[in-house]
């Protein structure tokens, strides 16, 4: 069983898989969409074909620890995630992980135009890395 971290912007979803034995995260890809009937579709192929047990939903509070704009949407998706799967639904403080993806990409000399494409699945990978620290930590937040 994997888990599956999920990065949601206005127009993306950054997606992160956890390998088999869940302590190693690695950026996976980025859903484009228009609306959420479609990505959750797309959404559950992936769950299948992936063996998901587990999904993993940044929480994007603000730095002042407010809930902003960014909470209320990913609070409607959190409840159309779980009317759409039976599985747990954790959220994690996702705070400053789209900055770090993008320090890791930049320190790998990855193009401008690259880390476009890719700073959503990476910062999903940071926030599934949070998550899975945090259950190596705490026996119980698992």
């Amino acid at each position: 069983m994997r888990y599956l971290a999920l990065d949601l912007g206005t127009k993306t979803l950054g997606l992160a898989l956890s390998d088999k034995t869940r302590t190693i995260s690695s950026p996976y890809k980025t859903l484009h969409f228009k609306n959420y009937d479609i990505l959750l579709e797309d959404l559950k192929k992936i769950v299948e074909d992936k063996e998901v047990g587990k999904l993993i939903l940044g929480y994007p509070k603000n730095m002042n620890n407010t809930l902003g704009e960014a909470v209320k949407r990913t609070t409607v998706f959190k409840e159309l995630l779980e009317k759409n799967f039976d599985l747990p639904i954790i959220l994690i403080d996702e705070r400053l992980s789209t900055t770090e993806a993008e320090n890791i990409l930049i320190h790998t000399d990855t193009s401008r135009s690259k880390r476009k494409e890719v700073i959503d699945a990476y910062a999903a990978a940071i926030i599934l890395d949070t998550y899975l620290k945090e259950s190596r930590e705490n026996s119980g937040y698992e």
